[in-house]
């Protein structure tokens, strides 16, 4: 199996039992190892009492990016920091989309930068994440 085939079939059976991701609506655009770019749109029981997204909605989709692009090489990793930086507000109807790169990946951590920008290609958020890679694969295959 290819590197990119792994990580597809990762992000499967992680989708496959992750509700919130797709209460979110997270619509997979690409996956490969170490990286992950996801989509979705804003709707109203997302926002706040401003008329905007809740910063929680913009925070989730990077975290759900980001767990994609840490699991991907095959092995469990969960999230041992994050941060966000929100740039740009967002409102219902607004498309973002999410982009996970890898920046450092040894045996036990990986740190991951994730971009998201809406449908004008403006970076709304700036998100950074820290794993711990556990050594249970995901597959014994």
């Amino acid at each position: 199996m290819t590197k990119k085939e792994l990580a597809t079939k990762v992000v499967d059976a992680m989708m496959a039992k992750d509700d919130f991701s797709n209460w979110l609506g997270i619509e997979r655009i690409e996956e490969d190892a170490g990286r992950s770019v996801i989509r979705m749109t804003i709707r109203k029981e997302m926002t706040n009492g401003f008329d905007i997204a809740h910063g929680g909605i913009t925070f989730s989709f990077a975290d759900s990016a980001f767990a994609f692009a840490s699991n991907s090489h095959g092995r469990k990793a969960v999230s041992i920091e994050t941060s966000i930086s929100h740039t740009v507000s967002l409102k219902v109807g607004d498309v973002i989309t999410a982009t996970a790169e890898e920046l450092s990946l040894n045996y036990k951590i990986g740190i991951y930068n994730v971009t998201i920008k809406n449908q004008e290609d403006k970076i709304v958020a700036l998100f950074k994440g820290t794993v711990y890679r556990t050594s249970k694969e995901w597959f014994a295959d």
